[in-house]
C-alpha cells in the first residue's frame, strides 16, 4: 500500500476525517516552505498538498495566482519543489505529500523522469489539473508505475460517466471541487455536499476530498460531515500572503488556523460517532 493509502486506511478505522492543507511551494521565499509544512502536521495535517509554481495557474483564484507570483520570484522550479519534500522527509517519513500543479513543467521535465525523481524524494501523489479524462489514460499509469497515486479532480459539472472515466484512472484519493469557480471563492454550499458526491462514490471507493472554499472552522466541520477529507488552501495562503516578511509569524498563524480547522472537525467526527453508536443501540 501506498503512504496516502495507509493513511486514509488509519483515519477510516478511527473513524476521523483527513485535514489536507495546501501550500504553494517557495512561497514567501524557498527556505520556508519545509518549516511550513512540519508546522502544519504540528498543527493537524494528515496529508501536506504541495502547490508547484506555474506561470499560468488557470483554475486559481487571486490569491494562489499571487503565491505563484511571489515562488516565481525567487525562482522556484519543479526541481525545487522536488528538493523540498526531500528535506521534508528528513524529519518526517509518515505524513503522505501530494504535488499538486498544471502539466507543462512535468512534461519539461519528462513524464517518467519525472515520476521516478518525485518518487525517489518521497512525493506520494500527483494532482495534474489540467489532465483530462481522455489524456488520463497516457500519463496516470506512468506515474503508478513510479509509486506516485494520480490524484484526479472531479467538478460539479462533471457528468455520471465522465466521473467513471476519471476514476478509472485515479488513486489516492479524489479531489472533489465544491464548486464552479476558482480557488479561494466563498460560495461554498455545504448543504448539497452529500448529493453532489454519491456519484463519486458510486463509481469508486477512493476516499473523497473536498476543496475550494474551505474558509473558516466551521466549512470544515460541515465538509466533514459528509466527505473523507477536508482541503484548506486559499485560507492558508493568504496568511502568508500577510505575514510573509515575518516568517515565523506567518508559521504561528499557519498553525493556530489549520488547528482551529482541525478541532472543528474532530467534534463533527465526534458527533458522528456518537449519532452511529446511538443508532447501533437503537436497533
Amino acid at each position: 500500500m501506498s503512504r496516502l493509502a495507509d493513511r486514509f486506511a488509519a483515519l477510516k478505522q478511527a473513524q476521523r476525517t483527513a485535514l489536507i492543507p495546501f501550500l504553494t511551494a517557495g512561497d514567501p521565499g524557498p527556505d520556508a516552505t519545509v518549516d511550513f509544512m512540519h508546522a502544519l502536521v504540528a498543527a493537524g495535517a494528515d496529508v501536506i498538498e504541495l502547490g508547484v509554481p506555474f506561470t499560468d495557474p488557470m483554475a486559481d483564484g487571486p490569491v494562489i495566482q499571487a503565491a505563484c507570483e511571489r515562488a516565481l520570484a525567487h525562482g522556484t522550479s519543479l526541481r525545487d519543489v522536488l528538493a523540498m519534500v526531500a528535506r521534508f522527509r528528513e524529519r518526517d517519513t509518515d505524513t503522505p505529500v501530494v504535488l499538486m500543479g498544471y502539466f507543462n513543467p512535468i512534461d519539461s521535465m519528462g513524464l517518467e523522469a519525472f515520476g521516478e525523481q518525485a518518487a525517489a524524494a518521497g512525493v506520494d501523489g500527483a494532482l495534474i489539473v489540467d489532465m483530462t479524462a481522455e489524456e488520463a489514460p497516457d500519463i496516470a499509469p506512468k506515474l503508478r508505475v513510479a509509486g506516485v497515486d494520480p490524484v484526479c479532480l472531479i467538478a460539479p459539472t462533471t457528468g455520471e460517466s465522465r466521473i467513471g472515466r476519471i476514476c478509472e484512472n485515479a488513486a489516492g484519493f479524489i479531489y472533489y471541487v465544491s464548486f464552479k469557480g476558482v480557488t479561494g471563492a466563498s460560495s461554498l454550499n455545504t448543504d448539497s455536499l452529500a448529493a453532489q458526491i454519491a456519484p463519486i462514490r458510486r463509481a469508486t471507493g477512493l476516499p473523497v476530498g473536498v476543496g475550494f472554499g474551505v474558509r473558516t472552522p466551521d466549512n470544515a466541520a460541515a465538509v466533514a460531515a459528509v466527505a473523507d477529507a477536508v482541503i484548506v488552501g486559499s485560507a492558508l495562503v493568504s496568511r502568508i500572503a500577510e505575514h510573509g516578511h515575518d516568517v515565523a509569524t506567518a508559521t504561528a498563524e499557519l498553525r493556530e488556523t489549520l488547528a482551529a480547522m482541525r478541532a472543528a472537525i474532530d467534534l463533527a467526527d465526534a458527533k458522528q460517532r456518537d449519532e452511529r453508536e446511538q443508532e447501533g443501540e437503537s436497533v
